[in-house]
């Protein structure tokens, strides 16, 4: 194991590379990391950590400690309004009186949240938990996975953990088996106590757009490709739009994500077709069509000319003042925040969800945002430094227990919410809070992602746009054409995926903007497309094919 862990480390450190100086190395390692050396901790093992102490903690709450646990885990932005540290919240507080358990949270840099996870691990300096993504599928989660992090001594397999001590957590995935499936790696290892979302929590992202302005033009919410254009004709003509159509483009990503795209029946990213075989949109031939659409758009002013420069700042921006009439965005991030900042100014201002367009009026959209229950980020894995995993398991289960759910979700009651005819209901303090919004509040008293069930109760919409707009974006086949997130790459694969996708990433972006801006020809597609083969797409795809059909047959 010792060995695994050494190679591990060097692999993170080769990572990064990225010029950090030694300074700023220190600097990063002395701030986001706490003590829990694994050279002075004995290892954990899932089978014997803490059975001695078992019957001194107890079963019920608070637990018999006066042990404190070290937690790595974001901030959420929202609480750093008022925090800077989630022990000081009252949801924090609040766990502690409610558990019995003292915690010290660790929290990286939202701008730095990859690089301290990576100098973390390669100092060997862990906490007892790190709340982070570990399924190896993308740049940013754990290199290899899940099973390459249990083999290399970081985290623990929860398997006999969660069985003898997390009996909350454990009744949840009995009742459940396709989340069961979801949180497991192919070999059967659970390693995280996972964040599960409730079903209306599922989609949360999508196309939106000027309500009133379409009122004043007598136009309809267009629903298909020939729809919108003619609406952001009218919206550059007859309300001085000079970015009609504007989406956020941050860290070379596309924030349009499948909008758009998916009338044609292909993906941004790699999506499953209907024979449910892998595919990766990008080299598609219908992605040509898609690119040849918003190159004219952009020739002729309906799509944003400054779109590779926008990022949120500048998007709110445009929607406030008027310069954009639509995007595509996140439901409380960009629908809910900028009615509330308007409905004073101009009170007429109103956004609405509008259908991801089709070609064909009636169609139902190809693909579409649409996340699955588990949700792998904002998920919680105990380490091998952790002295007490018994504890800690008790500690995470309480999450999942009814009196855990009410704290996590609605936070205090008699302060954050009160329970009306048997319902948690928020007090008007979080709904009607003159300074803050209804999200900054919230994020106080509960934790708005973590490891727990999202109640089906809890509703963060604070206009009826918005829950329209869940509805509306809802009816697409994204369910059917989206890859899982939580599929799990053998480490071998996972470290070929990672070379591979780095390339192709940078390549298809590069050529994303020059095709859209006219400094690449149409013509040159058929050589991108070689290209991409060239960088080894076809590789990628079929190493997500062969994780598929293993998850499909767990």
């Amino acid at each position: 194991m010792m060995v695994h862990r050494m190679l591990a480390k060097d692999s993170l450190l080769r990572n990064l590379k990225s010029g950090l100086t030694a300074v700023l190395l220190t600097s990063l390692l002395l701030a986001g990391c706490s003590s829990g050396s694994k050279e002075n901790t004995p290892e954990a093992k899932p089978n014997d950590g803490g059975k001695d102490a078992s019957t001194a903690i107890g079963s019920s709450y608070p637990l018999n400690t006066t042990e404190t646990i070290t937690s790595w885990e974001i901030l959420n932005m929202n609480a750093v309004t008022f925090y800077s540290n989630l022990a000081d919240t009252p949801f924090g507080k609040a766990l502690v009186d409610q558990t019995g358990v003292q915690v010290e949270y660790i929290h990286p840099n939202d701008q730095q949240t990859t690089e301290q996870f990576n100098l973390m691990i390669a100092s060997d300096e862990l906490p007892d938990v790190i709340e982070y993504d570990w399924t190896g599928r993308s740049a940013g989660s754990y290199p290899g996975g899940p099973e390459k992090a249990i083999q290399d001594g970081v985290i623990l397999e929860l398997n006999d953990l969660i069985d003898q001590y997390a009996p909350n957590l454990k009744k949840k995935l009995e009742a459940d088996p396709t989340l069961d499936r979801m949180v497991k790696t192919d070999s059967g290892k659970y390693y995280v106590f996972p964040m599960i979302r409730n079903p209306s929590g599922l989609v949360f992202r999508g196309p939106m757009i000027r309500q009133d302005w379409l009122e004043e033009l007598g136009l309809p919410v267009p629903t298909t490709i020939e729809e919108w254009e003619k609406t952001l004709i009218a919206f550059r003509d007859e309300k001085g739009a000079t970015a009609p159509l504007s989406v956020t483009y941050t860290g070379g990503n596309f924030e349009i994500r499948d909008a758009f795209i998916g009338a044609y029946k292909t993906s941004n990213s790699f999506y499953v077709d209907d024979e449910g075989k892998v595919k990766y949109g990008p080299m598609d031939p219908q992605y040509k069509d898609f690119l040849a659409l918003f190159r004219k758009w952009f020739a002729e002013g309906l799509f944003d000319k400054d779109f590779a420069l926008t990022d949120t700042k500048a998007l709110d921006n445009k929607i406030l003042t008027g310069q954009t009439g639509a995007t595509v965005h996140l439901l409380s991030g960009g629908m809910g925040k900028w009615m509330d900042a308007m409905k004073e100014q101009d009170p007429k201002f109103k956004l609405v969800g509008a259908p991801y367009p089709t070609l064909n009026p009636g169609e139902i959209p190809f693909i579409g945002q649409r996340d699955f229950k588990y949700n792998p980020g904002p998920s919680k894995a105990i380490t091998t430094a952790a002295k007490n995993p018994e504890l800690i398991v008790r500690w995470l289960d309480y999450a999942y227990s009814e009196e855990g759910s009410l704290l996590y979700n609605f936070g205090i009651e008699g302060e954050s919410y009160v329970m009306e005819n048997g319902a948690p209901m928020y007090t008007d303090l979080i709904k009607n809070n003159e300074k803050y919004s209804l999200q900054q509040m919230v994020s106080q008293y509960s934790k708005p992602n973590g490891p727990y069930e999202a109640d089906e109760r809890r509703n963060w919409n604070t206009f009826p746009e918005q829950d329209e707009a869940v509805k509306v974006w809802s009816k697409t086949d994204a369910e059917k054409h989206i890859l899982p997130g939580f599929l799990t790459p053998t480490a071998e694969e996972s470290k070929e995926l990672g070379k591979i996708l780095t390339e192709v990433s940078n390549y298809k972006e590069e050529m994303f903007v020059k095709f859209i801006v006219g400094k690449e020809p149409m013509e040159s597609y058929d050589k991108y497309v070689e290209q991409l083969k060239k960088l080894g797409i076809e590789r990628a795809v079929e190493i997500y094919q062969s994780a598929l059909d293993r998850y499909n047959s767990r």
